[in-house]
């Protein structure tokens, strides 16, 4: 599908909102692509309340958007869907911000799956502002303390260890180091899709995490992205262990585990996954350990035989029931 100029420009008019209508997004953002694993990316922290639901857009095979500033959220679901068409992260965000009427309040980057990177930073963003393209990424900020915030965040994302993720939090944490936004902080979020798409929104987002409140956003937003990480394990252990792949379903849920140490459950299902493997010796003592921290982890145990989770072996099962 090809968007005609007509078809475009009567988009954007029913869509983009006036400068006085705009949230007040001042903020600073990433938006980049991992060219090996093909995850495209945005994230983005302000001193302005949830400001992912209004900054942040991506889409799998598709690209990544960040519109700030005074910014129009239209240009999210516009850009990802010109790009979907056929247009170039370059091609829309030309196509958006010459038809825009506010376009001189906007602050906005786009990344395609192809790696192609646009941004554009309006005459009327309130300074420090600017943005620098790089290969494979865009950083941007407007009312910043000093013009050294996004040249920061290129530098650290260029040189950061890790995948996707770790890179852009880098960059978010190298903004603040360097000044940050000149009213403080409040919000941040981090959103990270596949580099091709399944036709399933829910199992193409890597990460999708929001701090919408917080005196220290940063800081909480790396705290859930470990426990994501810890989550996405233990989820695809689940896959695993329903296909009774009982190594492979432990080694996931082990990693899991031990990036998220302080949530008992995940030892749990880790135990669970062992004791079915018949790796009892092993399971027995991680059992005792979960149950001394919160005894309803037993009954949800005694339920787990009917659903095919646990060996449905009364011998067994007085083993673990006897750790209580």
């Amino acid at each position: 599908m090809r968007f005609s100029s007509f078809v475009l420009a009567s988009l954007i008019a029913a869509a983009t909102l006036s400068a006085a209508e705009s949230p007040r997004a001042h903020t600073y953002s990433i938006v980049a692509r991992d060219p090996a694993a093909g995850q495209l990316g945005v994230a983005v922290q302000s001193h302005w309340f949830s400001v992912g639901t209004v900054v942040s857009w991506a889409e799998a095979g598709v690209g990544a958007v960040a519109t700030q500033s005074l910014a129009d959220p239209a240009y999210g679901p516009l850009g990802l869907e010109l790009m979907k068409a056929g247009r170039s992260a370059t091609q829309a965000l030309e196509a958006l911000t010459s038809t825009d009427p506010g376009a001189a309040y906007r602050q906005v980057a786009m990344i395609d799956a192809d790696g192609d990177v646009a941004a554009f930073t309006g005459g009327s963003a309130i300074a420090a502002a600017g943005h620098i393209i790089g290969n494979n990424f865009s950083v941007q900020a407007n009312l910043m303390r000093n013009a050294e915030v996004w040249p920061a965040m290129a530098e650290a994302f260029r040189t950061a260890d890790g995948d996707l993720a770790d890179r852009m939090l880098a960059a978010l944490e190298a903004a603040e180091s360097a000044g940050g936004d000149i009213r403080g902080r409040q919000s941040a979020a981090l959103l990270v899709v596949s580099g091709t798409s399944t036709g399933k929104p829910w199992v193409d987002r890597v990460f999708d995490v929001r701090v919408d409140d917080s005196d220290e956003p940063l800081g909480d937003l790396r705290r859930l992205v470990r426990l994501r990480r810890a989550y996405n394990h233990m989820n695809r252990g689940d896959e695993l262990a329903g296909e009774k792949r009982w190594e492979e379903a432990m080694a996931e849920y082990s990693a899991g585990a031990a990036l998220a140490p302080e949530i008992e459950e995940l030892r749990f299902w880790v135990a669970v996954t062992l004791f079915s493997a018949g790796r009892e010796e092993e399971a027995l003592p991680i059992f005792r350990e979960v149950f001394a921290i919160n005894p309803d982890w037993v009954e949800v145990a005694r339920r787990l035989p009917e659903s095919e989770l646990l060996p449905n072996d009364p011998e067994k099962l007085k083993r673990i029931f006897a750790l209580r």
